[in-house]
């Protein structure tokens, strides 16, 4: 059994705790007896005139002694158990006849167990045992040990009585309610912790997200345009052998461009460190010329132009928005492709026109869509993606400035 784990046999009455918690616990319990027991039995045990009643007392306060620090000892691993040895003991010592002694201190270290520990259940019984272990121990001290003071007349007697009363339930409500805030502390932490790790889950699920889409964005689209490239090298092969090598030209630096980016995207994977590829406006004439030579023609509009250096984030979401837009019209299209952007004071509006096939299904939707969407979310914008009879349409608006996520990723 591992030490973690050890003792966990029953929610509510053994709590799992460690081989080296429950013998600190043990050997504070027995140390605590070493010293308080010797004490209680030199100052409060009978006259040694009477050998008998001596003999019977130092029993009485040994076996309460044993009792009341057996539950100081099992306070953490069985704080129920721990409240019933403690009773156990009172009720030994006041058989005995005895009143406080300092082994009693014992019964404070098993309320605060109770209240710091223990189950609901327990929490609460351990409130009634320190409410009624006061009520108990003020009559007892008043009727059985004859405590009073004054002429010990009937007001006397419940003036001393009540004093005991408030001080007892002093004492013992102080223990529980230390052991209380220690629970809410506990609870606190655990709360905190738990938190911390919802939080960290969170946060690793968003990053694999977001690797995941930049896998999907540069895979798709490099593996589109080497098909495309491919088929059109195959056949123009045997015709004009000079299309088929320009077209494995572009195959290997597509390839070699994709491999690149998926190293850097693995390098983030392992060691999460690299922002990974990140495009910008640059880039997207690179873009249009491998569509081109992929065998789609985008006509590219940009009206109004950029008023600025638009934010990275933008840029990025802009350049993946119409790489995936562009793919999808080089897979289902018929290379007819018209790309619009306004690049408003507040905002930038992206729009990709493509015709479809009278014969092609509309279809579902798949991660392409998905991520497109994503990428407009991230920055605080919205996409939509639509078939309007012969062409297939895909909007995006993305917020500029103050209006834009400060959290994209930039």
């Amino acid at each position: 059994m591992r030490a973690a784990s050890a003792f966990a046999y029953g929610e509510g009455v053994i709590r799992p705790l460690s081989r080296v918690a429950l013998t600190l616990d043990i050997s504070g319990a027995a140390l605590l007896f070493l010293v308080l027991m010797p004490s209680s039995l030199v100052f409060y045990a009978p006259a040694p005139a009477n050998q008998a009643v001596q003999g019977v007392a130092a029993f009485a306060i040994v076996l309460a002694s044993i009792l009341m620090f057996a539950g100081v000892a099992i306070g953490r691993l069985a704080p129920g158990l721990a409240l019933i040895a403690a009773w156990a003991g009172a009720i030994v010592q006041m058989l005995a006849g005895f009143g406080p002694l300092p082994i009693n201190i014992a019964v404070l270290l098993v309320l605060y167990a109770t209240a710091a520990w223990g189950s609901r259940r327990v929490l609460w019984w351990g409130l009634a045992s320190a409410i009624a272990g006061g009520v108990v121990a003020a009559v007892y001290m008043v009727v059985v040990t004859g405590v009073a003071v004054g002429t010990g007349t009937g007001w006397d007697l419940l003036t001393a009585g009540t004093l005991i009363l408030v001080a007892s339930e002093l004492a013992l409500g102080f223990a529980w309610v230390c052991g209380l805030l220690w629970r809410v502390i506990l609870r606190s932490r655990r709360i905190r912790e738990a938190q911390m790790k919802a939080e960290a889950a969170t946060a690793e699920e968003q990053e694999r997200v977001r690797i995941a889409r930049d896998m999907h964005d540069v895979v798709a689209h490099s593996l589109a345009v080497v098909i495309a490239q491919a088929d059109g090298a195959r056949y123009a092969a045997a015709t004009k052998p000079e299309l088929a090598q320009e077209a494995l030209g572009t195959i290997a630096q597509t390839a070699r461009g994709a491999l690149s980016d998926v190293r850097m995207l693995l390098t983030q994977l392992r060691h999460r460190q690299g922002d990974g590829p990140q495009p910008t406006l640059g880039d997207l004439e690179t873009l249009f010329a491998q569509m081109r030579q992929a065998g789609v023609d985008p006509q590219v509009t940009v009206d109004p132009m950029p008023p600025g250096e638009p934010p990275a984030a933008i840029q990025l979401a802009v350049y993946r928005i119409l790489q995936e837009a562009l793919t999808n019209a080089l897979r289902h299209g018929d290379g007819s492709v018209d790309v619009h952007l306004a690049w408003l004071p507040d905002s930038v509006d992206v729009e990709v026109r493509n015709t479809v096939p009278s014969d092609a299904s509309p279809g579902p939707g798949g991660h392409g869509l998905i991520g497109m969407r994503e990428r407009a979310q991230l920055v605080g914008g919205n996409l939509q993606a639509e078939r309007l009879g012969a062409q297939f349409i895909v909007r995006a608006t993305l917020p500029i400035g103050d209006s834009a996520d400060p959290d994209a990723p930039h």
